[in-house]
C-alpha cells in the first residue's frame, strides 16, 4: 500500500466485526510502529492491550459508569471550550454523524443511545490503552503518544484493520487501571479500539469533512 494512500484512507471506525485479532498480528504491529520518533529518542509510550475477558469486563463497567451519570475522571483533561472555527468542524461532524444514522436533532433518546454505545468501544474485539510516566511533563509526552498512536493507526489499516482514537475508552482511568492492572504512576492517555471493519455499517463510509491546507498554512518567505 502506497503511503498516502494510508494517509488518506485510514478513518474512524465505528462499528467492528466480532472477529479476534490474531496477536501475531498485532505484535507485528507494535513491532514496526517502535520506529516512531519521540524527543531525544525517549520512547516514553506504554501500551496495554485488553482483548478477550478483560475487554469484556471493561467494556461492562464503562458502560455501567457512563449509564449512572458517574463524573468522568480521566488522568488528562478533556478539553471543554474550541476556538470558533474548531468548535464549527466539531459540531459538523456530529451533525453528519447524527444524519447518517437518521437520527433526527430533537431525538434526544436516540442521540443517548448512540453516545451511550461509545462505551463499549464499537464492539471492537481489542483496546490498546497509551500510557506515559506521571513524572514526565505531559505536554510533550503527549506528542510522542500523538506520534505512535498515528503510526499504528496507519499500519493496522495496511493490514486491513481499522481503529477509533477515543476518549470514551479513558474517561474512567481507574477502571482502566484496575482491570489492565496500569500501575498509579503511569498516566492513562488515550484508547485505540482497534479490530476489523463492518463494512455494513454506514458510518464507516460517509464523506469525511477536511479544511483545505491553506486555512492552516502560513508562509513566511
Amino acid at each position: 500500500m502506497e503511503l498516502k494512500e494510508a494517509v488518506k484512507g485510514r478513518r474512524s471506525i465505528r462499528k467492528f466485526k466480532s472477529d479476534a485479532v490474531p496477536r501475531a498480528v498485532l505484535e507485528e504491529i507494535l513491532a514496526d510502529a517502535r520506529w516512531s520518533p519521540s524527543w531525544g529518542n525517549t520512547q516514553p509510550w506504554e501500551f496495554y492491550v485488553l482483548t478477550g475477558r478483560p475487554l469484556a469486563e471493561f467494556k461492562r463497567q464503562n458502560y455501567e459508569k457512563s449509564l449512572s451519570g458517574a463524573l468522568p475522571s480521566p488522568d488528562v483533561p478533556m478539553p471543554e471550550k474550541w476556538p470558533p472555527a474548531m468548535k464549527d468542524r466539531y459540531g459538523a461532524l456530529g451533525r453528519i454523524v447524527l444524519e447518517t444514522l437518521g437520527i433526527p436533532r430533537e431525538d434526544k433518546e436516540a442521540r443517548n443511545r448512540y453516545y451511550l454505545g461509545m462505551t463499549g468501544l464499537f464492539d471492537a474485539p481489542c483496546l490498546l490503552v497509551a500510557c506515559l510516566p506521571r513524572e514526565l511533563r505531559v505536554e510533550y509526552g503527549m506528542l510522542d503518544i500523538g506520534l505512535i498512536t498515528q503510526t499504528i493507526c496507519l499500519l493496522a489499516y495496511d493490514r486491513g484493520l481499522g481503529t477509533c482514537i477515543m476518549a470514551a475508552a479513558v474517561v474512567y482511568a481507574d477502571l482502566l487501571r484496575d482491570i489492565a492492572g496500569i500501575p498509579d504512576d503511569r498516566r492513562v492517555v488515550v484508547g485505540m479500539a482497534l479490530g476489523y471493519p463492518d463494512e455494513t455499517y454506514p458510518l464507516n463510509h460517509f464523506t469525511r469533512p477536511r479544511a483545505s491546507w491553506e486555512e492552516f498554512t502560513r508562509w513566511v518567505e
